[in-house]
């Protein structure tokens, strides 16, 4: 974890660039930093692996200040992407991608093996590439060896300044995605500095957002969305996309509302009649209280059928993962398609069951949402 304390940077003349920052990166959180040009926000970036020093508070990374680590030290243990990419042009891919890992006398089994993993992380084949040199690439594979780069000996925290600028929109947009994705595996503390608030909103888990040296305001980007902290904030984000975020669906306008629940000691015969009367092959099991404890399905209980001492609690299995009602549509859809089952339990914040978010659900909003736009006679 990365916190800012009370941090403010003077250069010589008596201007203050940064005044009282303060805010913390979640370990394997993306928080983005952005505003505009002079706001700070790549000064507050680089105060981390102390490329430039401090004037007055403190940065922790885990608890100790970086202050009092040797720089060296420190950087070697941070990995840093930056907007130019700045491969070595005299060196090999591999070469470059172990700059690292030599300076920290890896041994070459080891580095070999990580950088093959790495360039076969970001879809090019070692064969082809780990001998090619950064003049043969193209602007989005050169790119793609930056962020391994600084992936090579394992940092617990990368810093990326504007890493994808200069890179046209659809590799741009692909890299995006890739990063989305690369996260998901290596869970890492991630400083970005973006100019870009779309690219913000796509990627970041916090956004920072800064303004003459100081921070707006800090959210996520559902937070900030629905509730910009002021006028310049709603001026930054943009009228269009605060309008979009109204208009984004949320599961409490999808989910069915009336599932077909059961209480853990009810017995099977009640829960196979239950499934027969609802015209469903599972049910929800909730207790006195309605808190969804999981849940029973025709094949479990057909199993266990014939042993007359078995209640649903018995044989009940836990949701692998539960949505609140705020949660924004597409988010929930992504979480649906991405698991075996064709429900989500929603919950309240007291862990009460609501609803459920079905794929036949999804699928109505989808007709309904055409239908009122005109489209239905299309579909």
């Amino acid at each position: 974890m990365i916190e800012f304390k009370n941090v403010y940077k003077r250069y010589e003349g008596g201007q203050d660039v940064l005044k009282d920052i303060n805010f913390t990166c979640e370990d394997g959180e993306i928080t983005m930093l952005i505003g505009p040009s002079g706001c700070g926000k790549t000064t507050t970036m680089k105060l981390i692996n102390r490329l430039i020093n401090l004037t007055k508070g403190s940065i922790l990374i885990d608890g100790k200040d970086v202050s009092k680590i040797n720089p060296v030290q420190l950087r070697r243990g941070i990995g840093y992407v930056i907007q130019h990419i700045g491969l070595f042009p005299h060196m090999t891919i591999s070469r470059n991608v172990g700059v690292v890992p030599h300076l920290l006398k890896w041994d070459k089994e080891k580095m070999d093996a990580r950088i093959e993993e790495l360039l076969d992380m970001v879809g090019l084949d070692p064969k082809i590439y780990k001998e090619r040199y950064p003049s043969e690439l193209s602007g989005g594979q050169q790119q793609r060896i930056g962020v391994i780069r600084a992936l090579a000996a394992e940092p617990e925290i990368i810093l990326m300044d504007e890493p994808f600028s200069a890179l046209d929109p659809i590799s741009r947009e692909q890299l995006q995605e890739e990063l989305i994705q690369l996260q998901k595996d290596i869970k890492k503390s991630i400083i970005f500095v973006t100019h870009d608030m779309d690219e913000a909103l796509k990627i970041a888990d916090k956004i920072v957002l800064m303004r003459d040296g100081e921070i707006v305001q800090a959210a996520s980007p559902e937070e900030m969305l629905r509730r910009p902290a002021n006028d310049f904030v709603k001026d930054f984000i943009g009228e269009k996309r605060l309008q979009k975020a109204i208009d984004v669906p949320t599961v409490a306008d999808v989910m069915m509302k009336k599932p077909a629940t059961i209480l853990p000691k009810r017995g099977l015969a009640l829960a196979m009649n239950l499934m027969g009367q609802k015209q469903v092959d599972s049910l929800v099991v909730v207790d006195d209280e309605n808190h969804a404890k999981g849940y029973v399905s025709i094949y479990d209980v057909t199993k266990e059928f014939d042993d007359e001492n078995k209640k649903v609690q018995d044989i009940l299995q836990p949701f692998a993962h539960v949505l609140s009602p705020e949660t924004i549509l597409t988010e929930a859809i992504h979480i649906l398609d991405e698991g075996p089952f064709s429900y989500i339990p929603v919950v309240d914040a007291k862990d009460k069951l609501v609803g459920l978010l079905t794929r036949g659900s999804v699928v109505g909003h989808v007709r309904d949402v055409y239908a009122q736009e005109g489209w239905a006679s299309n579909v």
